[in-house]
């Protein structure tokens, strides 16, 4: 199965983002995914988000089969922020001080006359 997202409509402060379901012999299934506007200012997510957080959601209700109406809820974008925090949290823990190697300080450039090297006189 593949979803392919094909846009979306919006009406005030409602957004309905349209995906097609897409099967090798099967005739395509168009699905919709609504997500009030409000939760992503609320949460602080960027509106570029909704197509992919749509595609999460409607990933995940197509797996259950008495799913038939796909609303991103505010749990769901609470679990995103969630997830988006930690890995902040893990990136800014991997760049901390003292965390890497440090690689040893070469004089010049391995003999190839790099800082410090005197170069050869001309003698006449």
């Amino acid at each position: 199965m593949q979803l392919r997202y094909m846009g979306f409509e919006q009406a005030k402060a409602v957004r309905v983002y349209r995906f097609d379901r897409i099967e090798e012999r099967v005739p395509t299934i168009r699905y919709t995914v609504t997500a009030d506007l409000g939760l992503f200012l609320k949460h602080h997510i960027g509106i570029q988000e909704g197509p992919t957080l749509c595609a999460r959601k409607l990933t995940s209700d197509l797996e259950s089969p008495e799913q038939c109406e796909h609303v991103l809820t505010n749990e769901d974008l609470l679990a995103y922020v969630t997830a988006r925090t930690a890995a902040d949290e893990r990136k800014a823990a991997a760049r901390r001080p003292g965390i890497r190697r440090r690689t040893p300080v070469r004089e010049g450039w391995g003999g190839m006359g790099g800082a410090g090297a005197v170069a050869p006189t001309r003698e006449q």
